[in-house]
């Protein structure tokens, strides 16, 4: 075959050359914190069902039932004829479980954000965005061809200035992630709230990493710090503490029927797989009524964090949760001591840049209710003698 585009190699290569090259692999998720990587069982810390819901009986059940009567695929678009019973009464659960008043699915988390900026952010607008959001959000807020001003929400001083200067604005949007995925640190949400409120601005926050995971229902940072009020615009994802696929937006009527309007994210996208949804519907039922499973989550997360700093591992400042990432700097250390962590029995995956900044290549280790105290041990002394070798 005719190769189209000859500067390919050449740029793999030097990819291969940096430590940046992502190769793939397959992966058989299992019970209890389990997964295959070619062939071998490995304890697997790089997932994220924090809530350990997606091999849960009662959700599989409740997507079993769905496939059966409804089949796999939704067949449409929701606008078309894709939404169907299961839809419906996913988006009432999302609507009830946030304690808003109507909910919109979208296909992916990915999707519901850059749905979401796009439907509501212009070019007369200047959008604010985290240094370290979401790439969902990042590219929604490109799309918007609104003016994009990029902010550090440890030094909010800065953004203030910013939001100062561009006063003349129509509208003004602060656009951040709750729970930062690579760092695994939160966002200081009262204090956007109040900027947001003494400049007239608008604030949209995505609580991927934290809807089932923080706060006394499981709402995320929002409900946490008690700004829930506060926020305009609330996104989240069902593909992570929820064990299942597809994002969501909550809030007032009219915000939904926006975005059932103009997210294009959402109208131009085949809906999700009903199954899908009922599966999610059942998850929202045990996040309520199973509160001891994030409140483990959690404490297995302080648990893990003072093994590493026992061991003289670097990690993230103030970060928490199930979030734990260890520095290691160089790139072709971290993939290195990534696959020899897989030869002796853990999947912890290797990031990178360009998805963190330069120099703070690191290790994610993602923790679920399926691990227990009694694996954290083995797992970190793994790892510091790998890193002080």
């Amino acid at each position: 075959m005719t190769q189209q585009l000859p500067w390919l190699d050449a740029e793999l290569k030097q990819l291969t050359g940096q430590g940046l090259l992502r190769r793939k692999s397959e992966y058989q998720p299992l019970p209890d914190g389990w997964c295959l990587c070619h062939g071998k069982k490995l304890k697997n810390f790089a997932s994220n069902d924090y809530l350990n819901l997606a091999h849960d009986s009662r959700v599989i059940a409740s997507a079993q039932q769905a496939l059966s009567k409804l089949g796999v695929g939704a067949r449409a678009s929701a606008l078309v004829c894709g939404r169907t019973t299961q839809h419906a009464a996913l988006e009432q659960k999302l609507a009830a479980f946030e304690n808003q008043e109507a909910a919109i699915l979208f296909p992916t988390g990915f999707a519901a954000n850059m749905g979401t900026i796009g439907a509501l952010v212009n070019s007369e607008d200047t959008v604010f965005s985290d240094r370290l959001n979401h790439a969902s959000l990042i590219d929604g807020c490109r799309i918007s061809s609104a003016r994009l001003r990029v902010y550090r929400h440890d030094s909010l001083d800065r953004l203030e200035r910013e939001l100062e200067k561009e006063s003349n604005a129509p509208r003004r949007w602060i656009v951040t992630d709750s729970v930062f995925s690579m760092d695994g640190t939160i966002a200081p949400l009262t204090e956007l709230c109040d900027l947001a409120e003494k400049h007239d601005a608008n604030l949209i926050v995505d609580e991927a990493h934290a809807t089932g995971v923080f706060g006394k229902h499981g709402r995320g940072i929002a409900e946490l710090q008690g700004v829930e009020d506060q926020i305009a615009v609330r996104i989240g994802t069902l593909s992570k503490a929820v064990g299942v696929l597809g994002g969501f937006v909550t809030g007032p009527q009219s915000l939904i029927d926006w975005l059932w309007n103009k997210g294009r994210t959402q109208i131009y996208s085949t809906a999700l797989p009903p199954a899908m949804c009922a599966a999610a519907a059942t998850s929202l039922e045990i996040i309520e009524q199973k509160p001891q499973r994030r409140e483990k989550l959690l404490m297995l997360g302080q648990s893990l964090r003072t093994l590493l700093e026992e061991r003289g591992l670097e990690t993230v400042t103030n970060s928490c949760g199930p979030i734990v990432p260890v520095i290691l700097g160089a790139p072709e250390k971290t993939v290195s001591v990534a696959e020899k962590l897989q030869e002796a029995g853990f999947l912890v995956p290797a990031i990178r840049p360009p998805t963190v900044p330069e120099n703070t290549a690191r290790l994610r280790i993602s923790l679920t209710c399926a691990h227990e105290e009694h694996d954290l041990l083995p797992l970190v002394n793994t790892i510091a003698e790998l890193v002080h070798d």
